[in-house]
């Protein structure tokens, strides 16, 4: 998320503030607010903004005009549903409140409705990553030489893998994910559902095939889906957190789905013969939730047919929640070295509940964005000489 300080620095205040009103005494809501934010990426940034006391002097409804203020600013972002579940959270906890003298609650519920409404306004992707989806040839043409050439190291231990292909794809389509994780000693598991037109009638089929799966091996399962594929996926997690390992999606819009702005919505709608926004409520509303299972979105920022700030999850929610960025189109996802390595490095990760920190791993890290955005020469000698 954008310049944290400014942020989180405006949310503490309030969110204390939102305590105090409540009845409870200065250091008690400081103690509240600081418990929430236990083992959050940002603790100690926010630990240091409740020791000011200056906010005491600001009234309830100024202060969530200046939190929303700089989100406004800094735009859409889905981990702004940290924020409003955080407050509702300490809002709900605190001492019984009179009904008719409640301040609180109504700026709580205007501060989740001002997110939506900053949420909805995520831009289509540019024209120009729209042009650049053409290159998904290349990427699905040069996998078949590259797939011989990718690390692939034995850490699967023949657990259960169900992937899901994208809009309009089939099992076809995960044939390079599927091969690459049984390569690595996993044991995966088609969606035989023929092809993706993402309709809802797929959920109780989709629930038989995890059944399946997970009687067959007696343990749960791990979901991987692709663009529209990671849909179903998070819902699917969502409704069967007691059968599912984790979940892993790949340039998936896994919220915001009803206000998405896509050149596929006109397909989308030619298809189900509706508008997008007439979708079944239901489904939307599952799919906004965060499933009770490890989660990793991988998304690409040059995606031309879904914006990837839909593909991210909060990862400020939980420390089980991670994005990672990978280069590549939106229709070469699936022909993707990076997200290969990806998939079976996440799935490995969060059964073992440990990072592989070889040699390969740290080679393989030179595929991602995020090592190149970092500045200087030195991020070569920190990748051969960290522990």
């Amino acid at each position: 998320m954008e310049n944290n300080k400014s942020l989180y620095t405006s949310f503490t205040k309030l969110a204390i503030k939102v305590a105090m009103i409540n009845g409870y005494s200065l250091r008690r809501s400081k103690n509240l607010v600081a418990q929430k934010f236990t083992d959050h990426p940002y603790e100690k940034l926010i630990l240091k903004s409740i020791k000011n006391d200056e906010f005491n002097k600001e009234t309830l409804i100024k202060l969530a005009n200046i939190c929303l203020n700089v989100c406004e600013d800094f735009g859409p972002d889905r981990d702004y549903i940290t924020l409003v579940l955080t407050l509702e959270n300490i809002n709900a906890k605190t001492l019984p409140k009179d009904i008719e003298k409640d301040i609180a609650t109504p700026i709580v519920q205007h501060f989740r409705e001002e997110i939506i409404r900053i949420n909805k306004e995520i831009p289509a992707p540019p024209v120009f990553n729209m042009l650049l989806e053409t290159r998904s040839l290349i990427e699905w043409g040069t996998m078949l030489g590259l797939y011989y050439i990718i690390p692939k190291r034995k850490k699967g231990k023949n657990k259960p893998v169900l992937l899901m292909p994208p809009y309009l794809g089939n099992d076809y389509s995960t044939k390079f994910v599927r091969k690459y994780l049984k390569s690595v000693g996993f044991k995966t598991y088609k969606w035989e559902l023929g092809v993706n037109t993402i309709n809802s009638k797929y959920l109780p089929k989709l629930a038989e095939r995890l059944d399946e799966i997970y009687d067959k091996h007696n343990e749960k399962v791990s979901l991987v889906g692709w663009s529209g594929g990671g849909i179903f996926a998070k819902i699917i997690a969502n409704r069967y957190p007691d059968k599912v390992e984790q979940l892993i999606t790949i340039g998936s819009p896994v919220w915001g789905v009803k206000n998405m702005q896509t050149p596929l919505i006109k397909i989308l709608e030619f298809f189900r013969g509706k508008k997008l926004r007439e979708r079944n409520a239901k489904f939307l509303k599952e799919l906004e939730k965060i499933p009770q299972v490890p989660i990793t979105c991988i998304y690409t920022k040059t995606d031309g047919l879904v914006p990837w700030k839909n593909c991210l999850e909060a990862e400020t929610f939980r420390k089980d929640i991670k994005n990672v960025e990978v280069y590549g189109s939106h229709i070469g996802l699936g022909a993707n070295a990076s997200v290969l390595v990806t998939i079976a490095n996440s799935l490995s990760d969060n059964i073992n509940n440990k990072k592989d920190k070889s040699i390969i791993e740290k080679v393989e890290s030179l595929f991602f964005p995020e090592f190149w955005q970092q500045k200087g020469t030195s991020k070569f000698t920190k990748l051969f000489l960290r522990t």
